[in-house]
């Protein structure tokens, strides 16, 4: 039978991705006004060519005569966050559950449901995406060009990445996987992955995966459930100072293992510099949805974890909802971490596996923000609902909540005994 797979286009060998589109001008300087901080501190925040210019105690920056002001938001009664990135995300099948039947592939399906997926997660607060995407068997190429064209359509709104995911490398039938992987990376896959649990020969594939990967200098993002400790091991020595890097989730095979071996593999795993993403909202695919890495575990023996979401309302998770603060939150109340720490792992562990520059409410940081209505960040993570996101300097998506307590006992303020409290809007 004749070849289907779409072709890659091709490009200058310089190129490392889709053509840029036009380059867009500076955003306009932007004034966050009264935001507190996790140390407690109100400020100003000044943002000015998509990177924090000053950071200043409230009121201070609004009187500063060096640097128009530009536009004002008045972040009273927020605190102000390095924004979340999304390190683990399924862009393809996401917003699928109630289609019924399989999913579809078609392209302009694909691209539908990634885009809307994208902006679902980026009214979180996630500025930045990582999209796994099967490559080859049914969805042929096709997935791949359909979510690189909503990472187009995207740009200047969250930057989304691609990780290429064949099903099989190995063998007569992993001969076309191979092809199918190398010719999505030169599509424009920025990421090599993939899923060694299916493959017959699972060592096989990782090897596989590494030489695609170090042909392209591109970094790895690979399926586990981790529940064999041995291949595990395995996977980490042969990952171990591969750069840019590896991650592996969502590892949940981890938390069943004994202590022993468990601490073990930590330790190999700390030792191989390999990032583990764990999935606290649930897993994807045939990962289990039950079990999350064991962070505490990882943490301690050195083991870079961050968080992500998995499935987004697709088969996989049906109520997925893509949110890091749920993330973060689950990681504090089910796993132990501290507010401050889990919320790391959404956002500066996951940014650093997704290769990115850090972000600190500090002058000179990139101006990659969020704003959460509350007073501190354990009542961010639980009740979060009213947010605004910067993204590249400019506020790309706000959300906002209103509460109101209705009944007999809201009318008795006008009688002069206290009315039932209200969570109004705020001027953000």
């Amino acid at each position: 039978m004749p070849d289907s797979r779409p072709q890659p286009p091709s490009r200058p060998p310089s190129s490392s991705g889709p053509a840029p589109g036009p380059a867009a001008a500076d955003p306009a300087p932007l004034l966050l006004c009264g935001a507190r901080l996790t140390d407690g501190r109100t400020v100003d925040v000044r943002l000015g060519g998509g990177r924090i210019e000053a950071v200043g105690t409230a009121g201070s920056l609004t009187a500063d005569g060096t640097r128009a002001c530009g536009t004002q938001i008045d972040l009273t009664g927020y605190l102000l966050l390095p924004a979340p990135a999304e390190p683990h995300a399924h862009a393809d099948t996401a917003l699928s559950a109630d289609a019924g039947g399989p999913v579809s592939y078609d392209p302009r399906d694909v691209q539908c449901r990634a885009t809307k997926a994208a902006l679902l997660q980026l009214g979180h607060g996630a500025t930045a995406l990582r999209a796994h995407v099967r490559v080859g068997d049914v969805a042929g190429l096709g997935a791949l060009t359909a979510v690189l064209r909503a990472e187009r359509s995207l740009r200047g709104l969250a930057e989304l990445t691609t990780v290429a995911v064949p099903r099989v490398l190995t063998g007569v039938a992993g001969a076309d996987g191979l092809a199918v992987l190398r010719d999505a990376v030169k599509m424009g896959a920025s990421v090599v992955g993939g899923c060694p649990d299916l493959d017959p020969d699972p060592t096989g594939y990782v090897e596989a995966v590494l030489e695609v990967a170090a042909e392209h200098g591109c970094p790895v993002d690979l399926h586990t459930d981790a529940a064999d400790p041995a291949r595990l091991a395995r996977f980490a020595a042969m990952a171990g100072g591969l750069r840019p890097g590896v991650a592996l989730g969502p590892c949940g095979g981890l938390a069943r293992l004994p202590a022993e071996p468990a601490a073990r593999t930590a330790d190999r795993l700390a030792a191989a510099g390999v990032t583990v993403v764990c999935l606290p909202q649930g897993g994807c695919g045939a990962a289990d949805r039950r079990a999350t890495a064991p962070v505490r575990l990882l943490r301690s023996a050195g083991v870079r974890v961050a968080a992500g979401s998995g499935a987004l309302r697709d088969v996989s998770n049906p109520v997925g909802r893509g949110d890091p603060l749920e993330a973060a939150y689950l990681l504090a109340s089910r796993h132990g971490l501290s507010a401050e720490d889990a919320y790391a792992a959404v956002s500066t562990s996951a940014r650093a596996a997704l290769g990115l520059p850090e972000v600190r409410v500090e002058a000179g940081f990139p101006a990659e923000l969020l704003a959460v209505r509350g007073d501190g960040l354990p009542g961010a993570l639980s009740l979060g609902y009213s947010r605004v996101v910067v993204h590249g300097g400019r506020v790309v998506a706000r959300t906002s909540a209103v509460r109101e307590y209705c009944g007999p006992a809201a009318s008795s303020s006008a009688e002069g005994e206290p009315g039932l409290p209200r969570q109004g809007r705020g001027t953000a």
